[in-house]
């Protein structure tokens, strides 16, 4: 259906559209839109922790409620901005990029994002129901097992749901780049971006099983009477601990890996050069994602482990510095005697790379157990992560949303804007997070709800959440920004970047197909080399003929609503019997929409030859 037809149709007809939909374009908006949701949450959580910390002594909000806004803030951040974002970009370009049709499991596509979607909203109905979890974003038992209330609960069940979306998503994306390139785009031609989704994917199949293991561990101490993480009656509760970072340390190469592909796509086409040292970026990579399994227990130097495995985690961390490094040096390179233009895209590809290393060379610093016994739960620590989140991540989410905007929607996001929203969020996250390097060796601890007068911290708190503000007005910025484009963009030419790779060579939007014909793909930057060595545009691999399509399904979305029906049952089964009615019903709708899509024979539909020729008149 074209554009035009769609902007016709009425609100339902375009909501129903999206609530079936199994176009991985189409799910890329709704991850998006669900991530930046999500995202504004966690702002806002941080914003009351910063306006908590403005003063010594302050009583903007009391003590139980600023640990559950530090908890959500850490977990909505992660869980259901950060990684839903990104997988929005992943779903939006990587099938292009490879030059697919769609992803290998279209019907898993849209059920992946509904799961993450109902796991968000049902951790995030605790506000409502009682209190939100409370025991910081780790959930370190014996803080998790003896919290009272069912916020907890809310967080073991919200990312039980929201996790296996994840889960199914990292292993579609698998299956689709091994099995579904173009002709002639082998792994070494593959744009860094989709290099980088694959070897993320890799690491959500690995990593997040620990995740579940350790909630499921949790859950039957919480809610079935089991003693996993209870010392008294012979638990342990290190286990949660080495569970959690199993989990946790290549989580943070999950967020950033993304990153470092679309920077490596971004230097490439706005420097007018072939990425430098494309196959050593390629084995850093991986190299990263191999190394990442191997540092974990650098979150436990305090733990008291020993000497020995307290060494072999600091060699390990100090080790993944080397090819972060590499990466870092290939990207001046490829910078190097290029045509460069600097648009809102490349200020922050170009801002990430010192913020960036500025994180890196502290994560070195708390590689050293020696030094780490100092370091460890101060706002260091906190200055650390952010400088690699935020100055990584979040960086890279902006510059891909500049990047790939219209590719998606058609329409350029404003210039002005977003060199207004890029200068203001870089100045206040310096201001906010370098300051905070200096009150951790001064000694202040992370997750305090206050610190007292006369301790030298009054100054660097103020200029740390004068900086917080900034970030908020670049970010709403950014929005508004998002909100003109869409009501007064102008339309832009299918390849408005002059750009290298295969995305480039649809339509803006792409049409819900694709390619009308597979692409052949005869080198690395494909779209560069038929731009300079052959006509301009990519040779079809194929002849034009019938296209198979898959149909819409409303099952994820139900199946999706199930869980989070049970979910609430899981919860409150404890206490009340009435609590086994939703338990029973959500499961059954659950297992109900199992067996119709089991059962159910869907071969979709065909675009015949006659109306793709149709369209192209």
């Amino acid at each position: 259906m074209s554009i035009a037809a769609t902007q016709k149709r009425g609100f339902g007809a375009v909501l129903w559209d999206y609530l079936t939909t199994v176009d991985h374009k189409k799910i890329a908006h709704l991850y998006l839109f669900g991530g930046g949701f999500f995202f504004i949450l966690g702002g806002l959580e941080a914003m009351i922790i910063r306006i908590q910390l403005v003063r010594p002594e302050n009583d903007f909000v009391s003590a139980g409620l600023y640990n559950e806004i530090l908890t959500m803030h850490g977990t909505t951040m992660i869980f259901l901005a950060a990684m839903p974002l990104l997988l929005g970009l992943m779903n939006a370009v990587m099938p292009l990029q490879i030059g697919a049709r769609d992803v290998a499991f279209p019907f898993l596509n849209s059920l992946g994002f509904w799961l993450f979607l109902f796991g968000g909203l049902i951790l995030n109905c605790s506000w409502l129901l009682g209190g939100a979890p409370d025991a910081g974003w780790t959930s370190y038992a014996p803080l998790s097992t003896t919290s009272p209330g069912h916020g907890v609960d809310f967080y073991v069940l919200g990312l039980q749901i929201s996790g296996a979306g994840t889960l199914i998503g990292g292993i579609n994306f698998l299956v689709t780049i091994i099995n579904m390139r173009a002709p002639g785009m082998t792994y070494m031609r593959m744009p860094l971006f989709s290099w980088t989704t694959f070897i993320t994917s890799v690491l959500i199949l690995f990593a997040f099983p620990a995740l579940t293991i350790g909630l499921f561990l949790l859950m039957f101490d919480r809610l079935f009477g089991s003693a996993f993480f209870n010392v008294a009656l012979g638990g342990n509760t290190i286990i949660w601990e080495h569970l959690f970072w199993i989990f946790g340390h290549p989580e943070v190469y999950i967020l950033i890996l993304p990153a470092f592909g679309l920077f490596s796509d971004i230097f490439s086409t706005f420097a007018k050069k072939r990425l430098f040292g494309y196959t050593a970026m390629v084995f850093a990579t991986i190299l990263i994602a191999f190394l990442g399994f191997m540092v974990w227990a650098h979150h436990m130097f305090t733990v008291g482990l020993g000497p020995v495995a307290n060494s072999i985690f600091a060699i390990a961390t100090m080790a993944i510095a080397v090819p972060t490094g590499i990466k870092i040096f290939n990207w001046l390179a490829t910078l190097w005697g290029g045509s460069i233009t600097i648009n809102s895209a490349m200020l922050w590809a170009l801002g990430f790379i010192p913020t960036f290393t500025l994180g890196g060379m502290t994560g070195v610093m708390v590689a050293s157990v020696v030094a780490d016994y100092q370091y460890h739960d101060t706002y260091f620590v906190v200055a650390h992560f952010h400088y690699v989140i935020v100055g990584g991540t979040v960086f890279g989410i902006l510059a891909g949303l500049h990047y790939w905007w219209p590719k998606m929607f058609g329409r350029i996001l404003n210039e002005k804007l977003g060199k207004i929203a890029f200068w203001i969020f870089f100045t206040g996250f310096h201001l906010t997070f370098f300051i905070q390097h200096f009150l951790g060796l001064m000694g202040m601890p992370r997750r305090y709800w206050v610190f007292l007068k006369d301790q030298g911290l009054d100054t660097g708190n103020l200029i740390s959440t004068i900086g917080a503000f900034l970030m908020a007005i670049g970010v709403i910025i950014f929005f508004y920004n998002v909100v003109y484009t869409a009501v007064k963009g102008e339309k832009v030419p299918d390849d408005p970047w002059d750009g290298r790779t295969l995305e480039w060579a649809t339509s803006s939007p792409p049409a819900h197909y694709n390619f009308k014909q597979t692409p052949l793909v005869r080198g690395l930057d494909p779209l560069w080399v038929e731009k300079t060595e052959g006509k301009g545009k990519m040779t079809p691999a194929e002849p034009l003929g019938d296209i198979h399509m898959p149909n819409g399904s409303i099952l994820p979305f139900i199946m999706s609503f199930g869980l989070f029906i049970a979910g609430f049952g899981f919860i409150y089964q404890v206490n009340y019997t009435w609590a086994y009615i939703p338990l029973f019903v959500g499961m059954g709708i659950l297992l109900g929409c199992m067996l119709i899509r089991s059962l159910k024979d869907d071969h979709g539909y065909h675009i015949t030859k006659e109306e793709l020729e149709r369209e192209a008149d």
